[in-house]
């Protein structure tokens, strides 16, 4: 971003002056072209070959009829980002689902717009690219009613060949033309729409709070239409109705109109939901209102690195009012929302930050500030400690805000550094890259010796590499992502380890008779002495346990440690001068190496268990791809989304390592699963012998 911007930005009077929109959308449906043309009135900073962008796009304006400041979100269209769709969600108050026309609905903005439901957050539908050759607007709205529910069309295209000339305001019964002049319709057009708008009129009675407007209607009384309006504006700014409007983003067509709505008809800061805001404890909810004479209450929604100022932070302020310079404290706690600790996010508070420079991002640049109000989105700079989903609040007063919900990274690759020099650089640039975005997820693993990086998609994967590369100057290599094993015992084994060495002086003398049984799985590790007579002094009798714990850590056949075994000590020797504790360690270890082999030991792999939720129709689909990953399907039931079922079933993880790409594959973008680990199980042999040789 630049460092500087337009100077017309005018800083809003109150949160009643402010909206806040996020546009939601696949990709390629103009989003960031509609973000230009709602912010700037024209196109020209952003290209549509920028559809692809991976970073939230935020751009405040300010509304020249009511001088409110309109602040839009702009959110990336591909499902490994979803992370950021979450964000963009907490910073807005309302949403726009950008559909395009001939494309269809998606699964992931259904999902998408139920969760909404869910929070009763006011949304619209936006329709684009009417002026494809395959476009059907009355398709587009059936399909709407059908996949997402009572949304209705607002205003209706008007066409000239394939260009989208204008829009026609159902309720004014008015056209607004490309450039923004607007035309009562001549009685012939208001007849070819009066079935279309009286729909509207009968949802906007519908949705109203006024009982007595329904009668009216039905007994033939002329309805006020600056009442309708207001019963409109107010059933969409309560999430009661849910507009559909077209829009060519490109040429601006029907955008100024779709801005007027906006400012109509979305709730200001002061009149929308807020999240729950608590102590930093989590014990006492706390009251907060937009209101900027209040204690503060903000929270970071996205951290970035600029190239001129260094780490930036996205913040929404709640309450209160933020200013440069001032100390605040910092709340973050992730693992009060998803119940355990999060790799990378330990829970922390701080008492110290200090507010940098305060920015408002506007088109092509950012409107330095002093200060900025309750429900603003403003870009802070040089926050230290804060990270992404962090709370800032006054120091007498310390809050958290409730964390949104976050989605668990399951797509798992292993990076090292290609140079040895670069390892601890790499580690620092990882560390960065986790603290800006949660749904990356850093894992050390210490049985493998790699760094896995746990991503939601390859899309994602793609960005931090390029990242390392462009932003950190690391270079990387990639390589799978090796399983952690175990082995064990699958048939009892008598075996003797002995330890006989003469070196000069003192040797080294250990003989132990043992007893290797196998255990049910989980039992871990069992040793009994069975010795008697003093054939093994008792002052060794430990050394033989801890020599077969060390070595059953190490593995005695491949490497891996072994687990769920009892091991009986029955027999030994020793001499009075040469043996010694690390004589019997060393020929406890012996005996279990000397025991193990292809036909006594087996290989254990970890077992998850994965819970599917898909669209009834691909049910079949992904229980053809289960068998084929050796899963163990446990059953399927409804699911709680209508239309969906949950299949549950146990599958080695090393049959997980794509599972998030193939899943998205074979459903078309309608299943979603969470993994937990259950138990280790047996390696079918072929797999086993291609790793042990």
């Amino acid at each position: 971003m630049n460092r500087t911007g337009a100077s017309s930005f005018t800083p809003p009077a109150s949160p009643a002056h402010l909206r806040n929109v996020v546009l939601v959308g696949p990709q390629g449906t103009g989003k960031s072209a509609l973000l230009e043309q709602l912010t700037t009135g024209q196109l020209g900073h952003v290209k549509e070959a920028e559809e692809a962008s991976t970073d939230l796009g935020v751009a405040s304006t300010v509304h020249q009829a009511t001088g409110t400041v309109v602040t839009v979100v702009d959110t990336p269209g591909r499902p490994d980002f979803v992370g950021d769709v979450r964000a963009g969600l907490r910073a807005a108050d309302a949403v726009v689902f950008v559909v395009a026309a001939g494309s269809g609905i998606d699964e992931a903005t259904r999902m998408l717009w139920r969760e909404c439901e869910g929070a009763r957050i006011p949304r619209l539908v936006a329709v684009t690219q009417l002026e494809l050759a395959r476009a059907d607007y009355d398709q587009v709205v059936e399909e709407c009613r059908r996949l997402l529910g009572d949304a209705v069309p607002l205003a209706l295209p008007v066409l000239e060949g394939q260009e989208l000339t204008g829009v026609v305001d159902l309720l004014d019964q008015v056209r607004v033309d490309a450039d923004g002049s607007t035309r009562e319709l001549a009685e012939d057009e208001a007849d070819a729409v009066a079935d279309r708008r009286a729909t509207l009129i009968e949802s906007v009675i519908e949705t109203s709070e006024d009982e007595t407007l329904l009668d009216r209607y039905l007994s033939g009384e002329e309805l006020d239409l600056e009442g309708l309006r207001t019963d409109l504006r107010a059933a969409i700014s309560t999430a009661r109705f849910f507009p559909i409007v077209p829009v060519h983003p490109p040429t601006g067509t029907g955008v100024p109109w779709l801005l007027d709505l906006v400012v109509a008809a979305f709730p200001s800061p002061d009149q929308a939901w807020v999240p729950t805001v608590t102590t930093p404890d989590a014990q006492t909810v706390l009251e907060v209102a937009a209101d900027p004479e209040a204690p503060l209450v903000a929270q970071v929604v996205r951290t970035m690195t600029d190239a001129y100022v260094g780490r930036l932070s996205l913040v929404r302020i709640f309450s209160g009012t933020l200013r440069s310079g001032d100390r605040l404290h910092v709340s973050g706690h992730l693992e009060w929302v998803v119940g355990h600790e999060v790799p990378g996010h330990p829970g922390h508070d701080e008492d110290d930050e200090r507010v940098g420079q305060i920015t408002t991002p506007v088109p092509g640049g950012a409107e330095a500030r002093d200060s900025a109000i309750a429900g603003e989105l403003v870009l802070v700079s040089k926050l230290s400690t804060a990270e992404t989903s962090d709370t800032l609040s006054s120091g007498d007063r310390p809050a958290l805000v409730e964390p949104w919900l976050l989605p668990e990274p399951l797509l798992p690759v292993a990076i090292k550094a290609a140079k040895s020099k670069d390892e601890d650089k790499l580690a620092g640039a990882l560390q960065r890259l986790v603290s800006e975005d949660l749904t990356l997820r850093l894992e050390h693993n210490p049985e493998t010796h790699q760094v896995v990086l746990w991503t939601l998609g390859p899309a994602q994967q793609e960005e931090v590499l390029q990242l390392l590369a462009e932003r950190h100057h690391v270079e990387v290599e990639t390589e799978p992502v090796r399983t952690s094993l175990r082995e064990t015992f699958v048939r009892p084994v008598p075996v003797q380890g002995r330890l006989v060495k003469q070196s000069g002086g003192h040797g080294q003398y250990a003989v132990v008779q043992l007893e290797i049984e196998p255990l049910e799985r989980g039992a871990g590790f069992e040793f009994v002495d069975k010795v008697v007579g003093g054939a093994v002094p008792r002052q060794f009798i430990p050394s033989v346990e801890k020599g077969l714990r060390s070595q059953l850590a190490e593995g005695v056949l491949a490497g891996y440690p072994c687990v769920d075994v009892r091991v009986t000590l029955v027999d030994g020797k020793a001499h009075s001068v040469d043996s010694s504790d690390m004589a019997f360690q060393n020929a406890a270890g012996q005996a279990l190496r000397e025991a193990a082999n292809s036909s006594t030991v087996s290989l254990l792999e970890p077992v998850d268990l994965v819970e599917i939720t898909v669209a009834d129709e691909f049910v079949g689909p992904v229980m053809a791809d289960l068998r084929g990953r050796r899963a163990q399907v446990q059953g399927t039931e409804p699911a709680p989304v209508e239309g969906h079922t949950v299949v549950r079933a146990e599958v080695p993880q090393h049959e997980l390592s794509r599972y998030p790409i193939d899943l998205r594959s074979v459903s078309h973008g309608s299943g979603s699963f969470t993994r937990e680990f259950v138990r280790y199980d047996y390696m079918p042999a072929a797999l086993a012998r291609e790793i042990t040789g």
